[in-house]
């Protein structure tokens, strides 16, 4: 039996081991997923083609790489609009990030799910 699906999310996590676990994860969860691992450009353009319900940025590794790439999405007509969710991160990155980046959410590994069940409503 197939589930509904919850909505369309592209993942910025700066590890590719990770990056498919957590694919893995939020795809059982009901969400469609497609991430990238190597390049904010790249991965960017991608996210903007996709136009996904929810960009997710991982700022546990390479958090200025994240910082970055949500900057240069949100910077294009296309990419006003789009949710973003940040995960993880020390207090002095969270800080950079809100900083540079205007209406993120923040939360955790252990709450992710239930906040991006939150914004699918």
């Amino acid at each position: 039996m197939k589930h509904k699906s919850k909505g369309r999310l592209f993942l910025f996590q700066w590890d590719q081991a990770s990056a498919t676990q957590r694919a893995d994860e939020l795809s059982a969860a009901g969400w469609e997923v497609a991430f990238e691992h190597e390049d904010g450009a790249r991965g960017g353009k991608a996210a903007l083609a996709m136009q996904p319900d929810v960009i997710v940025f991982d700022l546990a590794k390479r958090s200025s790489h994240s910082r970055e790439t949500a900057n240069g999405i949100q910077g294009t007509k296309a990419g006003r609009g789009l949710k973003m969710v940040f995960v993880d991160g020390a207090d002095g990155n969270l800080e950079k990030t809100k900083k540079k980046v205007t209406g993120g959410v923040y939360t955790t590994s252990a709450k992710l799910l239930k906040t991006l069940d939150e914004l699918a409503k």
